[in-house]
């Protein structure tokens, strides 16, 4: 990520901005907390690239657009700015690319395209896996420790990493989200990623593709998503999806292009910008 003299990343609003009112000490307990309250604070989603445009990632853009107005943004917009602010508060933070796996029969059939975070905490010879980016319900809520043989709760989220076949010289790591009740439900793998450092540079041109090829998922329907700690509520092209921390799940589809738009602002915070068509 590249260092400007001309601009710094302002913490102070940043973390007004995500609520979040606990110690600055590079610690395990502040990457926890930080990284749940911007999971809560910022949410999701897709409108650049719903209308074929590449968004920002310079860090003077990303605070005017997640922390100054009424917007989020995807995965390098969101990992990129916590990046960042966990490099300001003291921690080491590695950028990895992630294959999303989501629904795939073979790991290898899905490309790099997914920006997530390996988190070194000072005096802490665990690094964790970070990342509130990842636009869906089996998205991380705290980072986890990068290791296998464990199931993690985050935040009420169950979690695990394993380790899969790959062919490359490097371990393939596989994040998987537990899905259904206690009893019956199942491992979901969400992403795979290896542990090879990519940079800023690298997510530039990742970005543009994601934000402006017309067979990209994100340029095709609108995806907004916000987390609290009463619900997940997603909505996906017309579909308003509200998942409760119980598990009751609610949906219905928008009526039309005005009810989107209240939706967005009422429910997600989000205003879109004037003109817009937000549903094809």
């Amino acid at each position: 990520m590249p260092d400007s003299d001309d601009f710094a990343l302002d913490l102070d609003d940043y973390l007004a901005h995500i609520g979040w009112e606990g110690e600055r000490r590079p610690g395990l307990a502040t990457l926890r907390g930080v990284h749940l309250a911007h999971m809560r604070g910022i949410p999701f989603e897709n409108l650049d690239a719903l209308r074929r445009t590449a968004p920002s990632l310079e860090l003077p853009d990303l605070m005017a657009k997640l922390v100054h107005s009424r917007r989020g943004g995807y995965c390098y917009e969101q990992n990129t700015l916590l990046a960042t602010a966990l490099r300001t508060l003291g921690f080491g933070v590695t950028l990895l690319a992630a294959r999303v796996v989501v629904g795939a029969d073979r790991v290898e059939t899905r490309p790099r395209t997914h920006m997530a975070l390996l988190v070194e905490v000072p005096g802490d010879p665990q690094p964790y896996l970070a990342d509130v980016g990842f636009g869906a319900i089996g998205a991380l809520l705290e980072p986890v420790p990068l290791k296998t043989g464990t199931e993690f709760e985050d935040a009420g989220r169950r979690h695990r990493l394993v380790r899969a076949p790959y062919r490359g010289p490097l371990e393939l790591w596989v994040l998987e989200a537990y899905a259904g009740d206690k009893d019956g439900g199942s491992w979901k793998a969400q992403y795979a990623f290896t542990l090879e450092p990519y940079e800023h540079v690298d997510f530039e041109v990742i970005n543009w593709h994601i934000a402006t090829n017309p067979r990209s998922p994100f340029t095709q329907r609108l995806f907004v998503q916000r987390v609290t700690p009463e619900r997940h509520l997603l909505l996906h092209g017309r579909r308003l999806t509200e998942t409760r921390a119980d598990g009751e799940v609610h949906e219905r589809e928008l009526a039309d292009e005005e009810e989107a738009r209240l939706v967005l602002e009422v429910e997600f915070g989000v205003e879109a910008p004037e003109g817009m068509t937000l549903l094809s």
